[in-house]
């Protein structure tokens, strides 16, 4: 049997308009084919790939967008600085499956005079939302409605390392009624532990071995919590003090509710633990699922 991905490999189409992305997929649409959406900002990894060869798998076609969004930035530095290569992009995204890769310029995204914003409160203003600003999750609703409405996708992929936005979305998609299915899958990891991750590549090799502090302690209060602790605060305290003594001082290290981020004082169902943490000048951040 021929590879599905070979198929695909094969007629996978770089589209950077928003008419021709409408055109290419109306078809599909029309004879009742499925469509899946798997948003990034490129730079592709594995994390991507498996994002991209889960919907490949229940999928007629699949949509890679690669959009560097700039309204999601805070920090002009770290948005000139994020990776960008889009020929490499193209032929990882069709090698795990896509059938389109849609790379729009921000023009295409944000036209002349383009006045329009969308804000989901609650969930997206602790945590990511405090230490990035409101404008962070605020972007990112916004050029995620973008996509949906562009795309018209049938599902879209997530991972679960960005755990807050898969939330802000999940919250965005149930308040406005979008009909759009949403998959958040497993973060995937290094053989060492680390979440991979687009900005992994500027770690030193001395501060990747000091991230490792950072997998270790979610690991460590998921250990706990299965041999049954259930003090948030004090599994909290243990993680600060493993990480400072690894050398790095987490933005923040807690335990939250996985729909609504709020924090814990105790785990009774299953819980979040979440942290970010700046690590050689490059911010990190991970989470694990508790389960008592």
């Amino acid at each position: 049997m021929t590879d599905p991905r070979t198929k695909y490999a094969r007629r996978m189409r770089v589209i950077d308009s928003v008419a021709q992305l409408r055109a290419a997929l109306d078809p599909v649409r029309r004879r009742g084919g499925r469509i899946g959406l798997v948003p990034t900002m490129g730079a592709l990894h594995e994390g991507h790939l498996t994002l991209i060869r889960e919907a490949a798998r229940v999928s007629d076609e699949v949509v890679v967008s690669v959009f560097v969004n700039p309204t999601q930035f805070t920090d002009a530095a770290d948005l000139a600085a994020y990776p960008r290569d889009p020929e490499t992009d193209a032929a990882m995204a069709a090698s795990a499956g896509a059938t389109v890769v849609f790379a729009p310029t921000p023009g295409e995204v944000y036209p002349a005079g383009f006045s329009t914003g969308i804000r989901v409160g609650g969930v997206s203003e602790p945590w990511e939302g405090t230490a990035r600003g409101a404008a962070h999750f605020d972007g990112v609703a916004l050029v995620v409605t973008k996509l949906f409405l562009m795309v018209g996708a049938d599902a879209a992929w997530f991972g679960r390392k960005d755990a807050q936005q898969v939330a802000v979305v999940r919250r965005l998609v149930r308040d406005l009624n979008i009909p759009i299915e949403i998959h958040a899958v497993p973060t995937v990891r290094d053989a060492d532990g680390l979440a991979l991750s687009s900005r992994n590549v500027r770690l030193s090799a001395a501060d990747r071995a000091k991230a490792l502090a950072i997998p270790r302690s979610l690991s460590a209060a998921g250990a706990a919590v299965a041999d049954g602790e259930t003090d948030a605060a004090l599994l909290t305290a243990r993680a600060h003090e493993a990480l400072r003594a690894a050398g790095i001082e987490p933005e923040y290290w807690a335990i939250v509710d996985p729909d609504s981020f709020a924090p814990l004082t105790r785990i009774e169902t299953e819980s979040l633990a979440i942290v970010a943490a700046p690590v050689g000048g490059v911010r990190l951040i991970d989470n694990e699922l508790l389960s008592p």
